[in-house]
């Protein structure tokens, strides 16, 4: 019967520890790896342009709180929570893009510390600061510490749920503790749904101690009505948005699944090193290794089974939480197999060299837009050009047919200052609530004679007229001829300039 038996006490050399440095031995899990982390993720978190999603969440805090609630119940309400915590942190401190990273950024740093605190519990002082500084090598974690969504936020809430969860065994009479543990995973839930699969591991822990306490069943039942009844009305409203959302992701076959870990960790070097070094856990606590065990490996499996119908929610970023689960058995293995700390820090330093390739991958220019989506844009390298040859009346087109969010991307990086006219533009994302814009049902009427015209267009067609809707082609070209064009990653700038020889005076175009 495994996982029946309740959490034995710390070991005795842990409690000497306590006895003889309580404030230092409180500290350290907490401390180090909040430092090691926070250091590790903010290196290099400005040299990746900021991704598609980064730029959706840009766009949607940056509007007013009415606006981003209407929004939602259109579209994306799955991060509705994130996108409101965001509105407002962008008011207080901007929208540079060390601000949009860095909570994440903290958020990261302090699971890695909560998933110290975690280990030590389970598995000891040892074991638990190792835990913390794996998490900090994962190159993941440094990849979505450095992006504006909410995926760092969840393997916080998913530490601390479990965290409280630990406190509420200890003390299963406190409302207190429970309505903490419930509040946590209503906020895991309102910022991912998938993360509350995490429960199923909980379970473990609670079933061993149900045996002596049997109240734990009715209350952790209690408990999760509530969570569900609180998280009802954003599922169905999110079930209704799934096949715009997600339409795109592929069904994954079984493959998918086996290979599923490369992706999560962002590297299959780490991977293999972290899922190696957890075979290897060792503990009387069978029901902690037993709900890490649970914690890594069920979510993946579920939502996989749930991605074989009509919509597939099979991404790696979505499992990012499971990651916890893995480090914390890890560093049990960790600490079983190296007695002292000198062999622990060399295979650490073994780990930090094996996965450097992919810590350097993880912050290129462009690989927040990842290859899942098309080409990656310069939209950084766009604006600043727009920016250098900028003239007061310029005005601009986007291809927004090729290149979903190009507009908002060079918007975002070009000085705030600096208004153009968006030629072919009929509706922003903002003012009908959408993450999308409409353009122009009839391109011709929507010129209005502007001397120059910057074209971004999607790839590098040396005719950029071929290369976006034909329809606000064929009206450009009747009026408006090239410049000159500079290639870009994934985009070319084209500046166009009027033909006045063939630009109708004020009258005739009237009369038309």
């Amino acid at each position: 019967m495994v996982a029946t038996a309740p959490l034995p006490p710390p070991r005795a050399e842990m409690q000497s520890a306590e006895a003889v440095a309580p404030g230092r031995h409180r500290m350290q899990p907490l401390l180090w790896p909040f430092v090691l982390t926070f250091g590790v993720t903010s290196y290099g978190l400005t040299a990746p342009v900021l991704g598609r999603d980064e730029l959706i969440t840009w766009d949607v805090v940056t509007r007013d709180a009415g606006h981003i609630l209407v929004t939602l119940h259109n579209v994306d309400v799955v991060h509705g929570a994130y996108y409101l915590l965001m509105h407002l942190w962008v008011s207080l401190f901007g929208d540079s893009v060390v601000s949009m990273r860095l909570p994440s950024v903290l958020t990261a740093s302090g699971a890695a510390s909560v998933l110290s605190m975690i280990g030590n519990r389970l598995f000891g002082l040892r074991a638990g600061i190792l835990a913390g500084t794996l998490f900090a090598l994962v190159p993941a974690v440094s990849r979505y510490a450095q992006e504006a969504r909410s995926y760092a936020l969840v393997i916080l809430l998913a530490a601390l749920a479990t965290l409280l969860l630990l406190k509420v065994l200890d003390h299963p009479r406190s409302p207190g503790h429970w309505i903490a543990y419930a509040l946590t995973l209503v906020g895991l839930g309102l910022l991912h749904v998938i993360a509350l699969s995490l429960v199923a591991a909980h379970a473990c822990l609670l079933g061993a101690h149900a045996r002596r306490d049997r109240s734990l069943w009715w209350k952790s039942a209690l408990v999760l009505l509530a969570v569900v009844a609180l998280l009802a009305p954003v599922v169905l409203l999110s079930r209704s948005q799934a096949d715009i959302q997600l339409g795109w992701i592929p069904v994954p076959d079984g493959w998918a699944l086996l290979s599923i870990w490369q992706d999560i960790f962002a590297s299959g070097a780490c991977a293999g090193v972290v899922i190696a070094l957890a075979l290897l856990a060792r503990s009387p606590r069978t029901a902690a290794l037993l709900m890490c065990a649970v914690w890594g490996v069920l979510p993946p499996v579920l939502v996989w089974l749930a991605s074989q119908g009509d919509v597939s929610y099979f991404r790696p970023v979505y499992l990012l939480f499971t990651v916890p689960a893995w480090v914390l058995l890890a560093g049990a293995g960790l600490s079983t197999a190296c007695r002292s700390w000198n062999a622990a820090a060399a295979l650490l330093a073994v780990l930090a060299v094996l996965s450097l390739f992919d810590q350097r991958q993880v912050r290129q220019p462009f690989d927040h837009d990842g290859p899942i989506f098309q080409l990656p844009l310069d939209y950084r390298s766009a604006a600043d050009l727009i920016r250098k040859n900028y003239r007061p009346g310029d005005a601009v087109v986007y291809d927004r047919e090729h290149a979903w969010k190009v507009d908002t991307g060079v918007q975002y990086y070009l000085p705030r200052g600096l208004k153009m006219r968006d030629v072919f533009l009929r509706s922003a994302p903002r003012q009908i609530n959408q993450l999308y814009a409409i353009d122009c049902f009839v391109p011709d009427r929507c010129l209005r004679g502007e001397q120059r015209i910057w074209l971004l267009a999607h790839g590098a067609d040396q005719n950029p007229f071929n290369a976006i809707n034909q329809g606000q082609a064929s009206a450009l070209r009747n009026w408006y001829e090239p410049s000159w064009s500079r290639s870009l990653p994934g985009m070319t700038v084209t500046l166009l300039v009027r033909n006045d020889k063939h630009w109708p005076s004020p009258r005739t175009r009237e009369g038309g």
